[in-house]
Formats: C-alpha cells, structure tokens, sequence
C-alpha cells in the first residue's frame, strides 16, 4: 500500500490507515509506503523517523525538512513564534539518526520555494549517522521536481524495488 502525505502529520496517516485496515481487510500492512512534496516530503520523512515500525518506505520530494530554515511566517501558522526547542524536536535532520526503512529523498537543484540545503542537510545528516539512503538531485529543475515524469517513474521503481510489485486480489 502506498499513501501520500500532504500536511497531515504521520500520526494521522497511520491512525487512517490502521482504521482503514480493519475495513479493507486486504490491505497489506507489512509493506506500507508513503511519499510527499514540499511539507508532505517533510512528513514522508518523519513517518520513517517516529514510525518506522508501520512505515517500511518513504519518497520525499524537495521537503523542508528542518523549520528553522524555512520561511518563518509559514511555519509560525503551525509552529507558533518564536522559534524554540519545539523547532528542533521536529527536524528531521536532528532526528535523522532513527531513520528505519528506506528512503528516497527527491529535490530540484533550482528549488525557490524550499531551499535545496534542507535536503542537503539532511543527507548530511544521515551520512553522519551511518544511515543508507537514495539521493536524486534534478538539474535544472524547481519545486516539485518529483512529479515530472522522470521524477514518478523514479519513484514508482523505488516502491516496487522495496515493497514488491502490487499484488492482484
């Protein structure tokens, strides 16, 4: 099963989709993958970081992935101001060291809306964790690279290489 996140919070994702289980009975809850763009590839991320024992799989595309370099009107609606230790709790790049699972993280060189060192940093993070990882970094491209068809075709293949092909029912 794959889901996306948008600007809900993991928590949420997974409660949906643990309700959503006992309903549909044939879900598969042992390979269960989730991606996002822009504050969803920030959650995609987070899934794998707190929920890594419900989340095997995550694709992020150009996430802000710690919102202390983010632009602070944005993050202030959610976040509240001033900035305090909240803000790091929530970083994926301090809680980068808890990554499980397999990750893709996704970003355009030229990304205006969410600057490209925030997936940098978290990449940086991750290596300084010993933590493995796929980075695919698209020249040329802007905000929401993902969702080119290079970038959708990417992702599919990452799916498919850790949860196994779709099964017929």
């Amino acid at each position: 099963m794959i889901i996306t996140a948008l600007n809900c919070q993991p928590i949420t994702v997974l409660i949906t989709n643990l309700i959503a289980a006992k309903k549909y009975p044939q879900m598969d809850l042992s390979r269960v993958g989730i991606y996002g763009g822009s504050a969803g590839g920030q959650s995609s991320t987070a899934a794998l970081l707190e929920y890594g024992d419900f989340y095997k799989v995550a694709v992020s595309d150009c996430g802000c992935h710690d919102n202390r370099m983010d632009k602070i009107w944005w993050n202030e609606q959610w976040m509240d101001w001033p900035v305090g230790p909240h803000y790091a709790e929530q970083s994926n790049v301090t809680n980068a060291h808890k990554l499980t699972g397999k990750l893709f993280l996704c970003v355009g060189e030229l990304d205006k809306n969410v600057d490209p060192a925030s997936t940098m940093q978290l990449a940086d993070a991750l290596v300084k964790a010993g933590k493995d990882f796929d980075l695919l970094v698209m020249p040329g491209k802007g905000h929401g690279c993902a969702e080119s068809t290079y970038g959708r075709c990417r992702r599919a293949k990452f799916f498919i290489e850790h949860l196994g092909q779709p099964v017929k029912r």
